[in-house]
């Protein structure tokens, strides 16, 4: 089993940064890639970002490609998702999951999700 727990979400003005944080315990986060998700109101979960096991492959949705920034540290088992110049649209709960695929957007793929936190970009 695999335990993963979002951290860092809040309340920011449009233009403003977070930085989320996704915690795993359990089995070795090492051996999974993880994926940002996130879902606004009324909408689907889509993909944000996700980073392969050792950090080297990244992907990103277009509409966040530029401003948010994803990246890991296995030592402390921790994947963080920097988010600068936020809009209003970025406003969403953001989930974390792991996934012992290489990075990809199927959902289907991803077996372990934490909670959510939630974000939001509003003045």
């Amino acid at each position: 089993q695999l335990q993963l727990v979002e951290s860092g979400g809040g309340l920011v003005q449009p233009g403003g940064s977070l930085r989320l944080s996704c915690a795993a315990s359990g089995l070795t986060s090492d051996y999974y890639t993880i994926g940002w998700f996130r879902q606004a109101p009324g909408k689907e979960r889509v993909g944000v970002s996700c980073i392969s096991r050792s950090g080297g492959s990244t992907m990103y949705a277009a509409s966040v490609k530029g401003r948010f920034t994803i990246s890991r540290d296995n030592a402390k088992n921790t994947v963080y998702l920097q988010m600068n110049s936020l809009k209003p649209e970025d406003t969403a709960v953001y989930y974390c999951a792991a996934s012992r695929a290489v990075v990809t957007w199927n959902q289907g793929r991803y077996d372990y999700w934490g909670q959510g936190t939630q974000v939001t970009v509003s003045s």
